[in-house]
């Protein structure tokens, strides 16, 4: 392995490459069991879907034809990985030892109505008899040879909690009688942690079970993931899950990003205005969500769709919103594995809008394009990493608990605060107005803000070091212990500078917490805080000095930021003068910029400072253009992304491929040439950008001579199409 150290604006970062290259390797030729990229699909192999990445994760653990597809990708050379839903699935074999099915199992609203995924398949209340069910269920994956098992989507819906099973599990863990969820904000803080603490206990019961298994049964170690939405998204859409609480666990070895277009384009609110803002969303949800493995040596795969799970889209609009996801997914530098399609059979083989009659399949240029981008993720993991004049360094935090504060009676509560700078409405609640008011408008103007993982100040000594500005309200959610306070004054008094936004008007301040519990005698959170800083708890707005770092309070809740331009203005104008005490530049541009070795990856931002579109000069390959082509300038509009190659960057005078739309199974220096063998999905047309030392005088692919190849003299690269082919296809190229 190769150590190395990256400097970003500042920030010292310690990266662990998988592997280097020496001046003989080629970029993207890589080994399989590196399990860089892979999909999920619930069919067998077919050619169309051979996109010839590294893992296949066969979906659903109840399938009488699970094994079967297992052993027709495994056969493909795909390592095999089981994935299944943990929240929900066909499990209707399900019985208690009282004889009830998986229905005595499904959440309820407080209307008494069952919250569904299906027809009979209910979002389940995990006992202990149903993890101990999908562990009986995974033994028979587990003995067809898996490597790894997903468990996929632990989802508790916030507003549900009325169930006879979940009743009983409230009796099980507070000692109490049960009381509804909806009945007060206590009970529905009380119901929510409880929530968290299911699924937390459900997965890792199955991990542990199942792992047991695999060793002692096959001596084999077998590998557990969980594929979860973001926090962000969870919170926004009222869901309970146990997030960063599975880092605890360690028999889980990582996660994957289900970040997505249908995430992403939920509508949200900055300077007033409530629209869908699908890269911006998308750049804070995959930020936090490596929050889950850094730190750590588990595994993070960002998760991309090439459309969504609604079907009424036409392929415009799949193909701006994936462009958005993707490239928001590629400016978080610290991961670079890739769940590049959920069902690709759905992709490749159906037609959208669906049941429209302008209904049409996939245009061959954007297959081409994203046959090229699942090749070229697994060249991500690059040692040299670059902000181009951005303010790198800022962050926001979220903690676990702001899933905890998303149904009645908050709702009814703040039905009444429409125009309080002091209260958050109840759109703004359902908005989650409260965290989009602190970084919106800090995204807005090019600042890469980093949504934090508030938890982890306490799981990791050191875990804001890389941090010079922290955001901080206690509005939309709560430290689950006082350490986290004191995590954050230590911080703070090594130099950080803390901005506290908040006027202690949360009605979650009056849970029964620790900061009113035993000798706390805390009205709220955040005034214990301010005790630890050295402040009056009713300080008023200002700035206060706390051992080498500085504290800024804003008495007002964090939504009242996404109400107006004004406003928004008003709490960038805070953020200028804590980045001038930490000593940083608070660089605004209308875009952000970050170079990952070659790769040049831009986003031009609407609602910015200007319109003025982002222009580079240099000599590039554009990925995102189904040909590949070579450019000596980009212009980069608002609402625009790109992802280039930028070829001055590489080695000059060397044999190498720039970009592909197959995979590149072998690299061969000949005397006179090179020799390469691709491999691809059947019916995709296969575009290939190769530098050469120089102009080539013949091409042969699988011994036939080829003529259809073109060659940019000035970047030495050589462009072809070769047509669709099912097997691996051979090409010479001569000088």
């Amino acid at each position: 392995m190769k150590n190395c150290t990256i400097l970003i604006a500042g920030m010292v970062l310690s990266v662990c490459s998988l592997y280097s290259y020496a001046d003989n390797d080629v970029r993207l030729v890589t080994d399989r069991s590196l399990e860089l990229t892979g999909f999920q699909d619930s069919r067998p192999y077919s050619p169309e879907c051979d996109f010839r990445n590294d893992f296949a994760m066969v979906y659903g653990a109840s399938r009488s034809d699970l094994i079967d597809d297992l052993q027709s990708w495994k056969q493909k050379n795909y390592l095999p990985h089981l994935m299944t839903g943990i929240a929900w699935g066909q499990y209707s074999d399900f019985r208690d030892f009282e004889g009830s099915s998986i229905m005595s199992l499904s959440q309820v609203h407080a209307d008494g109505s069952q919250k569904l995924h299906g027809h009979m398949n209910p979002y389940i209340v995990p006992s202990i008899e149903f993890a101990d069910y999908i562990t009986e269920k995974l033994k028979a994956a587990i003995d067809a040879g898996v490597l790894a098992i997903h468990m996929e989507e632990p989802e508790f819906w916030a507003y549900t909690g009325f169930s006879e099973k979940f009743q009983k599990e409230w009796k099980l863990y507070y000692n109490e009688p049960f009381t509804r969820p909806d009945s007060s904000i206590n009970a529905q803080y009380k119901a929510s942690q409880l929530k968290y603490y299911l699924y937390t206990r459900t997965i890792r019961r199955v991990a542990e079970a199942c792992k047991d298994y695999a060793l002692r049964k096959h001596n084999r170690e077998l590998r557990i993931y969980v594929p979860t939405h973001s926090l962000i998204n969870y919170t926004h859409w009222n869901i309970v899950s146990p997030q960063s609480s599975l880092i605890d666990s360690d028999v889980i070895d990582g996660c994957i990003a289900q970040v997505w277009t249908g995430t992403s384009r939920t509508p949200n609110v900055y300077e007033g205005k409530r629209a869908e803002r699908t890269f911006e969303t998308a750049f804070l949800e995959y930020g936090v969500m490596q929050e889950l493995v850094r730190n750590t040596d588990r595994r993070l795969w960002f998760l991309h769709d090439p459309i969504e799970d609604n079907s009424g889209y036409g392929w415009d609009d799949y193909k701006y919103n994936y462009k958005a996801t993707l490239i928001a997914s590629l400016l978080q530098p610290h991961i670079w594995r890739y769940e590049i399609c959920p069902w690709p059979h759905r992709v490749f083989k159906r037609s959208y809008p669906r049941g429209s009659e302008n209904a049409r399949p996939i245009p061959d240029d954007y297959a081409a394009t994203l046959c090229t981008v699942f090749n070229q993720l697994r060249d991500m993991q690059q040692e040299e990493i670059e902000w181009v004049n951005a303010a790198h360094g800022i962050g926001v935090l979220i903690a676990d608990s702001a899933m905890f504060q998303r149904a009645e009676p908050v709702f009814r509560e703040a039905a009444e605060n429409k125009d309080n700078p002091k209260r958050a409405s109840e759109s703004e609640i359902e908005d989650f107005s409260g965290f989009y008011g602190l970084t919106l408008p800090l995204l807005k103007h090019g600042i890469p803000v980093q949504a934090v993982q508030l938890d982890n100040t306490v799981r990791f000594a050191n875990y804001l070091k890389d941090y010079k500005v922290l955001v901080l309200s206690y509005e939309f959610m709560k430290p689950q212990t006082p350490a986290v306070n004191q995590a954050l004054a230590e911080w703070t008094a090594q130099g950080g500078v803390l901005v506290y936004v908040g006027a202690d008007e949360d009605p979650f301040n009056n849970v029964s917490e620790w900061w009113n519990k035993g000798d706390n005698n805390y009205a709220s959170p955040s005034k214990h805080l301010l005790e630890l800083l050295g402040i009056m708890p009713d300080a008023e707005a200002g700035n206060y000095g706390f051992g080498e770092g500085r504290v800024f309070l804003a008495r007002k809740h964090p939504a009242y930021y996404s109400r107006s331009e004004s406003a928004a203005d008003e709490y960038r104008s805070i953020l200028i003068k804590a980045a001038n005490a930490a000593g940083m530049q608070f660089n605004r541009n209308n875009y952000l910029q970050l170079n990952r070795g070659p790769y040049v990856i831009a986003a031009c931002l609407e609602d910015s400072i200007s319109d003025k579109p982002l222009e580079l000069e240099g000599l590039f390959v554009d990925l995102l253009e189904s040909h590949l082509p070579v450019k000596k300038k980009v212009s980069v509009r608002p609402g625009q992304r790109i992802w280039l190659m930028d070829l001055k960057k590489l080695k000059k005078n060397k044999a190498q491929p720039i970009a592909s739309a197959a995979r590149i199974e072998s690299w061969e220096k000949l005397d006179d040439g090179i020799q390469l063998k691709l491999s691809a999905p059947r019916d995709v047309e296969i575009v290939s950008r190769i530098r050469l030392p120089e102009k080539p005088a013949r091409m042969l692919i699988d011994n036939k001579k080829f003529a259809d190849f073109s060659w940019h003299k000035e970047s030495k690269t050589l462009f072809f199409k070769s047509p669709a082919f099912e097997e691996i296809q051979s090409v010479n190229i001569f000088w």
